[in-house]
Formats: C-alpha cells, structure tokens, sequence
C-alpha cells in the first residue's frame, strides 16, 4: 500500500469513526441488551453473549440506518418524500424513522409480501404501494417513482449514512463487552457487517470479525472469490432478511478491509439457533436473527477453543408465525439430533421388528414405507441421536454391519423438502421419461394457475408436492413426461414462465421412492 492509499485509508477510518460516535440516532433507536447465554455458554465451553436488536421498536437493526439516513437530509431533499423497495425490516424502520421527523415515506413492497409486513409498514405511517411479485421488481418500480414524483431514494444498505447507523451497534457492543475475542455479524447486502467492521477494528483491533451467511445465499463469498461484487444465479428464501443476490459496493470495499473471515451456515443450522434463542430468552428470532448464532456455534465446533468471549448480532424478530412449523420440523437436524435415512429391507414378515432390533434403544421419529410388490423394500426412516455426527456415522457403520443397504438423507434438501411426505406416490409406469424439477412458487393468487396454463396443457405433469412456509414463495416438486423430440419445446416453456427451478431427476431420494 502506498503512502498516499494509506492516508485516505487512515481519513475513512476516522470519518466513520467520527460519524458513528455522534450518530444521532437515539430520539427513535434504543440501546440494546447483551444477553449472556448461559446454558450455551456451558454446552460450547465459551462465553456466549448476544445483542438484542430485536428490541428495536421494529424488532429489528434497520431502524439506525434508515433514522440516521433521514436525519443527513436536507429540507429540500424531503419536501416531496422519500421512497425505497423493501419486502420487510428496511421498510418497517423507514416508515417509522420518517415518521418520527415528519417526512412522508413511501415503500414499494411486492405483492407476495406477507399482510403482518404491511400492515406493519401503515401502523408506522408509510404508504405502501404493492408492485410486482419479486424484489428486484419493487426495486425498479422504486426508482422509477422517485425520478417521476422527485422523492428521496434511500437504498436498504448501500449507503454510507446507512451503513453508519449500523455501526451504532459496535459503538454499543463495544461499552458493554470491551474484551469480546470474537464478533460474529450477519451478512444480506453488508450494511450492518460494514459499519460494525469498520468501528470495531479502530477500537478494538484484536477482535475477530466474523461475517456469517446463509449457504443458499453467500453474496459476500461470492465477490470475496471474484474480488468483486457479483450476481448470484439465486438465492434460498428461508432466511429472506439475508436473501440478497449482490452483495453492496461501498459495503464490500469496506468489509474487504476490515472483515476477518466469512462462515456460511445452512437452513437447518439456523433452524436450531432460532431454537436455542427461544429457550435462552424466549424470544423468536427470525432466520436472518438468529444466522449469526448460527455461524459461531459453527465456529466453536470447528475451532474447539474454549474461554472466549464470544457475541452473536440477533438481527431481528419479525419471524411469520407460519413460518414456525418449518423450524420446528428441521432443528433438530440442524442440532445433528436426528438422522434421516433410506433402508432397503426384505419385503418378508418380521423385516420391520429386525430393523428396529438393529436400532437398537435410539428412538424412531419417522417411518415411511408403501408395499409394491418387489422382493426388497424402501424406507425412509427418521432416528433420534444424541447431537454428533459420530453417533451418525455410528449408526450408518452398525447398520451395514447387519447387511442393509442405507442412503444417509440427513443433508438431503429434497428429501427433507419433498420426498418425505411423498412416500407411496413412486411411478410403476413403465418406460416413461419422466423429468423431475423443484420450482419456487410466488405465493399470489393464479400463481399455480400460470404454471398450469405454460405447462399443463402441453406436457403430462407425472407428479406434484407443494409446500408453504409462510413465505413470499412456496417450494413445488413437479415431474413431467417429455419425450426426446419434445425437450427444446419444453425448455422453451419452463424458461418462458419465469419462475426459478432446478432439475432433480438425478438425486438420489428420487430415485430410491418416487421413480
């Protein structure tokens, strides 16, 4: 680095230094707890703490971004109001930040936002305008109303007077835990990572800085290894607060400086933080809240130190509650508590009991089997463990000890998703090419209508599971018959109808019981 790049390096650092110190935030923002986890503290050996931002008056961060944003404004600035696209927390604390300094605040939500999210967005005094079905068409809407109507657009986290607002939360942290060894920050676009970094390193050099992301949704690993901000094909849903497809420019460049190293973690990993929150405090976090919980009990399964100061950025609590049958269903997986496996066991009298003989006292959670006929049965069998992958490995070892043919499932999304619940539904079809795909549905009415009307008429649909949880888009296992001399036709169609999918007629779980 150069002398004249270490200068202006040494001018941003004290900028936002300088900026986050006198932030005036705290007319709308409350100072948070740092809750010290107890009982995780002694399952993990370390000292586990979290920050509590879903005590926000919108139960999440984004209120410090969007108030401090707000107050930078001039008055010409706000005379015709300020506009952003938001399909949850960025929208709620503008609508009140705006509120509170009597500014007109306009959001553009897509249609499949969840009701609870917009009437939150009007109990705090925005106006809400419903424009198309996905983000990124909220997003153009918004800016093209804030050219026509001269409004304000004030982006999620790509900002600087956001990302200061962010930093707030280290300016807190650091006065209630001053010797924290490591700090683990959720990461969407990389406003709240950005902002902390950046304080935390001037004032606390020796704290680690650990960005976490959800696996299905890595756009900060992605430019980290392009060495630039790119686009992400797509991005998982469960943790919508996070389900950013590219990471923020002025945000990577400052997380690329200051940023220690990345973790992502997966659904069912953050499916049992959200479960360990609630028992620590009773609180429901949502799946972006509780993603930095997520990637620390990662790291301290990884690294094995113990007697450390550890914190975890519990980033929100506006969880759907529809949404809560889908944790329920998967923590205990992400908890390594349960093993989901396929067994091909004689179709004879007393199969069953001698299989359960070779479980031995581990209890079975689920057990899925349909009788076709054939000499050798699938089943797809869930078993409870203790919490270690060796029990895991344990228990795959014993059972082929005992001549059983087993599939470990346990890391199978489409087992877990679909396959599961389908059990009985295998084609006995002869010579049918059947192609197998798992699509995500906008959750809006007519939506399954438009999938019908591209596809149903043109080609055989040989198989259909769909299931909600409580999302903006609902997750759909289709197969179709497509002939050889049908298929460019057929991907023409499945293009044409714009909604994101991914072959599977290759995997395993469908092979095994639906095939």
């Amino acid at each position: 680095m150069t002398e004249s790049q270490l200068l202006a390096q040494q001018t941003e650092q004290l900028d936002y230094l300088r900026r986050i110190l006198l932030a005036p935030i705290y007319d709308v923002v409350v100072e948070t707890e740092l809750t010290h986890l107890t009982k995780l503290s002694a399952r993990l050996n370390n000292q586990i703490y979290l920050k509590r931002e879903d005590q926000q008056p919108v139960h999440s961060f984004k209120l410090r971004g969007a108030y401090n944003k707000l107050s930078t404004l001039s008055e010409e600035d706000c005379i015709h109001g300020v506009i952003a696209a938001s399909a949850g927390n960025h929208a709620q604390g503008l609508a009140l930040a705006a509120n509170k300094l009597g500014i007109k605040a306009t959001i553009v939500m897509p249609k499949t936002t969840p009701d609870i999210k917009v009437d939150n967005v009007r109990r705090f005094g925005g106006e809400v305008r419903l424009v198309g079905n996905s983000f990124n068409e909220a997003q153009t809407a918004a800016v093209e109303y804030a050219k026509d109507e001269n409004k304000t657009l004030v982006h999620p986290f790509d900002d600087d007077d956001v990302i200061v607002g962010q930093g707030t939360v280290a300016k807190e942290l650091l006065q209630q835990q001053p010797n924290a060894d490591v700090v683990f920050i959720p990461v969407g676009g990389g406003g709240l990572l950005a902002g902390m970094s950046v304080y935390l390193k001037q004032l606390s050099p020796n704290t680690k800085v650990i960005g976490v992301e959800a696996e299905d949704s890595a756009c900060l690993k992605a430019a980290l290894k392009a060495g630039k901000p790119v686009d992400l094909e797509q991005v998982g849903l469960f943790a919508d607060g996070v389900a950013v497809k590219r990471i923020g420019e002025r945000t990577f460049g400052l997380i690329q400086r200051y940023c220690d190293e990345v973790i992502t973690v997966t659904t069912d990993e953050i499916c049992a933080s959200i479960k360990d929150i609630f028992e620590q405090t009773r609180v429901i976090a949502e799946p972006a809240g509780a993603l930095s919980l997520a990637g620390l009990q990662k790291y301290c399964a990884a690294t094995e130190k113990s007697d450390q100061s550890l914190v975890a950025i519990l980033s929100g609590a506006n969880m759907n509650f529809h949404s809560l049958r889908y944790v329920s269903e998967r923590c205990e997986l992400g908890e390594k508590k349960e093993a989901v496996l396929a067994v091909t066991i004689p179709e004879e009298k007393g199969s069953f009991k001698r299989f359960c003989q070779t479980i031995g006292n581990r209890a079975i959670t689920e057990f899925n089997y349909r009788y076709v006929g054939e000499p050798n049965a699938n089943v797809f069998v869930g078993v409870r463990l203790g919490g270690s992958t060796e029990e895991r490995e344990q228990l795959l070892s014993e059972l082929a000890s005992a001549n059983y043919q087993v599939n470990d499932f346990t890391d199978n999304e489409l087992a877990k998703l679909h396959v599961r619940y389908m059990i009985g539904g295998k084609n006995s079809i002869k010579n049918i090419n059947e192609r197998i795909f798992s699509f995500e549905f906008p959750e809006h009415p007519g939506a399954l209508e438009k999938f019908l009307d591209a596809m149903g008429e043109l080609f055989n649909i040989t198989l259909f599971h769909y299931r909600n949880h409580g999302a903006a888009f609902g997750q759909v296992l289709a197969g179709f018959e497509v002939n050889k001399e049908k298929e460019g036709e057929f991907f023409q169609h499945l293009n044409a109808l714009g909604y994101q999918f991914q072959e599977a007629t290759d995997n395993l779980a469908y092979q095994k019981f639906l095939n």
